[in-house]
C-alpha cells in the first residue's frame, strides 16, 4: 500500500527557496495533478490505522490540508473545519501566529468547542512551524485532540512538533532530498 504515493512523491520536482529544498508534489502544493488513486491510498491508509469512531471534527489548515481533509470526509463522513488565513472577526475566532522555513502569517481558527474531539490533518511537517502553533491554539480553546497525521514528513518537523507539545505525529512518507532528488521512506506501515 501507498505505493502510488511514494511513486509521485519520488518524481515530485524540487526547487530552491533561499536555502530551503521545496519539493512539488499535488499533496502539498496541488500542482502536477493529483490522481485519485493516491488520495485514495492516503484515505484508506488512515482509515485503517485512526481510531475514528468517536471524532466530531476533522481539523485541516488552508490550503493545502483542504483535500486532505474532504476526501477524509467524505469517506467517514466526520464534517470538517478550516483553518483560515483569513480573519473573520466571528464570535470565538482564535488567532494563530505561524512560521514555517519559508514563511510567517496569521491563521485563524473558527467553529471549535471545547471538548470536541477532532484530529488534526496536514500536507507536510517539515519546520514543525504550523503544528506547534495550530496545536497550541487548539489546545487553548480546550479540544481534545485525538490524532495528528501530516501525510509527508520532512527534516526534524516532526520531532519538534513532538517535543514542544506532547502529541505523536503521524506521517506516511518521510521524505528526504539528496542531490537533487526526492528520496521517500513509508513510515505508518511499519
Amino acid at each position: 500500500m501507498l505505493e502510488n504515493l511514494k511513486k509521485s512523491l519520488e518524481e515530485s520536482p524540487i526547487v530552491k527557496k533561499g536555502d530551503y529544498d521545496y519539493f512539488v508534489h499535488p499533496v502539498t502544493d496541488g500542482i502536477p495533478a493529483m490522481h485519485p488513486e493516491v488520495l485514495k491510498e492516503i484515505v484508506d491508509v488512515i482509515k485503517n490505522k485512526v481510531d475514528l469512531s468517536d471524532i466530531d471534527k476533522i481539523v485541516c489548515v488552508e490550503a493545502m490540508g483542504i483535500h486532505l481533509a474532504t476526501a477524509l470526509s467524505i469517506e467517514t463522513e466526520i464534517p470538517f473545519v478550516v483553518i483560515r488565513k483569513r480573519e473573520y472577526g466571528l464570535l470565538g475566532e482564535v488567532p494563530v501566529f505561524q512560521k514555517t522555513g519559508y514563511s510567517e502569517q496569521n491563521l485563524y481558527i473558527n467553529f471549535l468547542n471545547p471538548s470536541e474531539k477532532i484530529i488534526i490533518i496536514d500536507d507536510v511537517v517539515s519546520t514543525g512551524g504550523t503544528l506547534i502553533a495550530i496545536i497550541k491554539a487548539l489546545k487553548t480553546i480546550g479540544v481534545d485532540i485525538k490524532d495528528v497525521i501530516a501525510i509527508v514528513e520532512k527534516y526534524d518537523g516532526k520531532e519538534l512538533v513532538e517535543k514542544e507539545t506532547g502529541i505523536k505525529v503521524l506521517t506516511l512518507a518521510k521524505l528526504d532530498i539528496i542531490d537533487s532528488k526526492a528520496v521517500v521512506e513509508l513510515t505508518i506501515e511499519e
